[in-house]
């Protein structure tokens, strides 16, 4: 049994702040250092085995005045190591720059000079939550339109051998549509699920790491090695940021998706797949494929079947049912009482547009068990876990629509415009219809033909604008 610390990343550029955070906290954790984005990125393909946790700076060069790296690292990270909590630390303490690396999935910020020994008790408690991702990818919550859709989705393609292309925005869950709903939930359930980033990889060992390669084929290549085509045997390939394939090995990857052929770098023995194909992104690849980063053909074998993953903001009232799931779960691992927020702070939630989505809203429910547990909570106490831009973003209209009635229609937008100081105009219009849709769906018992004759649309129409609330 392995009784070796746990590993910690530290992301700092400073080597005072750097040597002694290592120090404090190495007595706990195996502390492993890096010093920038590009540097992080090749340590993370050395390690063995996946950091418990990660503390980022946010000023690294080549900008070390500005978040800009930090905030990219903090996305890098997580497209790597999904369940990975990430404290950030940054000697501008800014309250904005707060807001957003919690936003983009970090869990926590804390302002420089900090005291070591602060930060460990914090870690200590975030590692507290030993369940806390995991539980995540036990059920796919909701009652929503967009969540009853994705549902029928995976129920389609589930059990098909053609590839599957998941789509969606960062943290809205199509790790956990790939691995427990097209892989454990299915006949291939007890066969392997292997999961590669293309986005946390080098480029350079992207087509060895797939497809294996033969002893010598390149410096440090000792002895033959399966990858992950040979190693996923009858099982799930699930390549994630699938938008970051280099360019160069599209092709070698539209090879295997078309007669499940490829070779080992540096043999000439051609091999066999069955292994059965998902990958995800949260680019637009169309628009990729108009800009020449990503290969038609690839882009029309891959996406067989597309599952679009939907964003939190989309999903109405299913944020409460998250909110219940998880601050009960969280609670029970703290062996403590869950926190209650009182009717104004419901509000702010339910208004809330949640920009990074279901990891964003397990991230501040898991800070506030951490913080109030047992406590009820207002919406002062909220606030401070929430980015407000994106609260603002996500007002509703002020008044429903007065059936063709144009003095009432304009009267009610000049009282939000008076009200807001300005509005998202494409953002309103888009809420109107998709509440007329909705309204419609529900009237004709989730019958499209029947909604779609009601709003004097044809089918096809229809399922193109619901398809376009999880591509917007």
């Amino acid at each position: 049994m392995d009784h070796s610390p746990p590993l910690l990343l530290l992301v700092d550029d400073d080597p005072l702040i750097s040597d002694a955070l290592a120090f404090a906290l190495g007595r706990q954790f195996s502390v492993v250092t890096s010093h920038s984005r590009k540097h992080c990125r090749q340590v993370l393909t050395q390690l063995r085995q996946p950091p418990v946790a990660a503390i980022v700076d946010l000023g690294l060069p080549p900008t070390p005045h500005r978040p800009d790296e930090g905030f990219a690292l903090i996305g890098e990270l997580l497209a790597a190591i999904p369940e990975m909590p990430i404290i950030v630390l940054s000697g501008q303490n800014d309250e904005e720059n707060a807001r957003h690396a919690r936003t983009l999935g970090a869990l926590d910020f804390v302002a420089k000079p900090c005291d070591p020994g602060d930060l460990l008790a914090l870690l200590k408690r975030t590692l507290a939550f030993p369940g806390s991702n995991e539980a995540a990818t036990q059920a796919l919550i909701g009652e929503s339109l967009p969540m009853q859709g994705l549902r029928r989705q995976i129920a389609q393609y589930a059990e098909s051998a053609y590839p599957v292309l998941i789509e969606g925005e960062s943290g809205s869950g199509k790790d956990i549509v790939a691995s427990c709903y097209l892989h454990r939930q299915t006949g291939r359930g007890s066969r392997p699920f292997l999961a590669l980033n293309c986005a946390a990889i080098s480029p350079s060992l992207v087509e060895p790491m797939l497809f294996g390669h033969a002893k010598g084929a390149f410096t440090g290549a000792v002895g033959a090695q399966p990858g992950y085509f040979e190693e996923a045997g009858e099982g799930t390939l699930f390549l994630d940021e699938i938008g970051e394939l280099p360019l160069d090995l599209q092709p070698k990857l539209l090879r295997v998706l078309e007669n499940g052929e490829y070779q080992r770098v540096g043999e000439t023995q051609t091999r066999q797949s069955k292994a059965r194909i998902v990958a995800a992104t949260n680019r637009d690849l169309k628009k990729e494929v108009k800009a020449g980063r990503f290969r038609a053909d690839l882009y029309h074998r891959l996406s067989v079947f597309t599952i679009s993953v939907p964003p939190l903001r989309d999903m109405g009232d299913d944020r409460l049912l998250l909110l219940a799931h998880f601050s009960r779960l969280f609670a029970e691992q703290a062996r403590t009482s869950p926190f209650v927020l009182d009717r104004e702070a419901v509000a702010l939630w339910s208004r809330y547009a949640f920009p990074g989505n279901v990891r964003e809203l397990r991230n501040i429910v898991l800070r506030l068990t951490a913080k109030h547990a047992g406590q009820p909570i207002g919406p002062a106490e909220l606030a401070a876990e929430l980015d407000d831009e994106a609260a603002v973003e996500r007002s509703e209209p002020a008044a429903p629509l007065a059936g063709g009635d144009l003095a009432a229609m304009v009267e009610a937008a000049g009282r939000q415009l008076r009200e807001r100081g300005r509005i998202d105009l494409d953002a309103a219009l888009g809420q109107w219809e998709r509440a007329y849709i909705e309204a419609a769906l529900q009237l004709a018992n989730g019958n499209v033909s029947q909604a779609a004759k009601q709003l004097g649309i044809n089918r096809t129409t229809l399922y193109n604008r619901m398809e376009g609330w999880t591509r917007s």
